[in-house]
């Protein structure tokens, strides 16, 4: 006998499934889709513990983290870190090549007292106090040992930190996390540099706004992205007016002094930890070189809006 309508199952309707939570002193964002809510919600909450053990391995408000260890042996001894922190050190210090010391985790050595970024700030500081403010932030004093997976600040002083990748690097692992658990469809947004993989309900890509640099909440365009990556650096959250100029809150490892010329930089990439590394060493390098410096990397792609709100992105950008 045929089956009738009422014997044949029915597919599951698959569903969108989200959860905001506050993690590496950020806004993350973890989205779904599954046709059971409670199974989402469950690997969402694996995801979210991933992503905390990473910040517990990277922080540098916990004395007894691994970066912390390295940071307080400085000039001292070397460390020896868990696989894991070895290995995004190692491409911590390719991507400074990269860049020509642009990206550079050793930023953490920078003496503050400079700067605090305020309305009380009027002037900028002297160039050779600057200077002197950033002479210990150096990649390659880093020295590492891979035989016994070690790690060694050559200077006391010296400090690293991961403010510059971790975010990516948390939203790339929790990615792969929910995919070995069967997710096909999903975005991990950490606090603007986000992953997204698959599509949407009706086949349809991810539309990922691109921020406003002067109404950072209202994008000015949109990209309808599927595996790939976002990050997002600027200095309209972040940024003092001296003399009618704006001066963002970055600051140049090489002169101390606050970066100029450029509103926001908006990375697409494969992996949201390079995307997260290399949104603010453009900003850094300036226009044309660092669209050059894209230009010359597979799979990577940049948009640039200037402080004169031209917008100038890299070959294969297809804004809309």
């Amino acid at each position: 006998m045929p089956a009738t309508a009422s014997d044949i199952l029915e597919i599951p309707t698959v569903e969108i499934h989200r959860k905001v939570v506050k993690l590496m002193g950020n806004r993350f964002e973890l989205t779904v889709l599954h046709p059971d809510e409670e199974i989402a919600m469950a690997l969402i909450d694996e995801a979210i513990s991933e992503i905390k053990r990473i910040e517990a391995l990277l922080t540098t408000f916990n004395e007894e983290s691994e970066t912390a260890k390295i940071n307080q042996y400085a000039g001292i001894a070397p460390v020896k870190v868990s696989k894991e922190v070895y290995e995004l050190i190692e491409r911590s210090i390719r991507i400074s090549h990269v860049t020509q010391g642009a990206f550079d985790i050793t930023y953490g050595s920078v003496d503050k007292n400079l700067w605090n970024f305020n309305l009380s700030m009027k002037e900028l500081p002297d160039p050779a106090l600057a200077k002197k403010s950033v002479h210990l932030i150096n990649y390659k004093n880093i020295e590492l040992n891979a035989k016994e997976c070690t790690v060694f600040l050559k200077m006391k002083g010296m400090r690293i930190g991961f403010g510059g990748i971790g975010k990516g690097y948390a939203a790339e692992k929790a990615k792969s996390l929910l995919q070995s658990k069967g997710i096909k469809c999903g975005v991990v947004n950490a606090a603007g540099d986000l992953t997204a993989w698959g599509k949407q309900p009706g086949g349809k890509e991810w539309t990922i706004g691109i921020a406003d640099p002067d109404a950072a909440r209202h994008p000015f365009s949109y990209l309808d992205i599927t595996d790939l990556a976002v990050a997002t650096s600027g200095n309209y959250e972040k940024y003092i007016m001296i003399d009618g100029k704006r001066y963002s809150h970055t600051i140049d490892p090489k002169t101390g002094l606050p970066v100029t010329g450029i509103k926001s930089v908006t990375i697409i990439s494969l992996n949201a930890e390079i995307a997260d590394a290399m949104a603010t060493p453009v900003m850094i390098m300036g226009i044309k070189a660092g669209l050059d410096m894209v230009n010359q990397v597979n799979g990577l792609e940049c948009i640039i809006i200037d402080d004169n709100d031209h917008i100038h992105t890299s070959k294969n950008i297809n804004l809309k």
